[in-house]
């Protein structure tokens, strides 16, 4: 008996493992929100985590693909930026560079820029290139089923609500005052999402601990010796 509540104590222990550190082992650099409208005022958040250990983080680059428009971007402590530019000044490429040491393997940050989303766009691909400063450097440009996958935005088609900024010449007029509401909101919802996400491990691993108390009082149990 004993010998089996082992085995079962090692696979509760393994399984625990997996479904701890899968998100963590399987962390990419990414874009969001993952889902926008066309014509839409967004803020997106590139979050990058720093994956290589004895070595940190020192820059990280953003390709902006055709169907964005780039309009502001929020300064970061510790980190500087340049932009890349194509035809017409529009911005093509976002490189943020850290003043320090950089990110760690335990760390990870998120930088935030505003941008108009496309009428005519249906999908976002956000080619991603990040340097550590040993000189290694890691291009998050494949497939979604690749090991180094670029993220992805899925674009919808524009609401009513949506149409509303672009539609005519009043709704033009009112497109810059609307972008700082928008930008709030936005924030907000990153932030919201991050603490989700944050919640849901503190409460995988609140549960996890308990399962191995009690696996632990059925195993001292077991091992008590009987009298007579």
């Amino acid at each position: 008996m004993l010998i089996f509540m082992k085995k079962w104590l090692i696979a509760g222990f393994t399984y625990m493992f997996l479904f701890l550190f899968a998100g963590i082992a399987s962390a990419h650099v990414t874009v969001k929100p993952i889902e926008v409208s066309q014509g839409s005022y967004e803020v997106f958040t590139v979050r990058v985590p720093s994956e290589t250990s004895g070595t940190t983080t020192k820059q990280i680059e953003i390709k902006v693909p055709d169907g964005v428009e780039v309009l502001r971007i929020e300064p970061k402590y510790g980190w500087t930026y340049s932009l890349n530019k194509g035809t017409g000044d529009k911005i093509i490429g976002i490189v943020w560079k850290a003043e320090g040491k950089g990110l760690e393997v335990t760390e990870f940050t998120e930088f935030r820029f505003q941008g108009k989303v496309g009428a005519d766009v249906k999908e976002l691909n956000w080619k991603a290139y990040q340097t550590y400063a040993d000189g290694s450097k890691v291009d998050w440009v494949e497939a979604s089923d690749g090991q180094y996958p670029a993220s992805i935005t899925v674009v919808t088609p524009a609401t009513s609500k949506d149409q509303g900024h672009g539609g005519s010449a009043v709704a033009q007029s009112g497109a810059a005052a609307d972008q700082t509401n928008i930008s709030g909101s936005q924030q907000q919802t990153a932030s919201n999402g991050f603490d989700h996400e944050m919640t849901i491990f503190d409460r995988g691993i609140a549960i996890s601990a308990f399962i191995l108390g009690v696996i632990a009082i059925v195993i001292s149990f077991v091992r008590k010796p009987r009298k007579g």
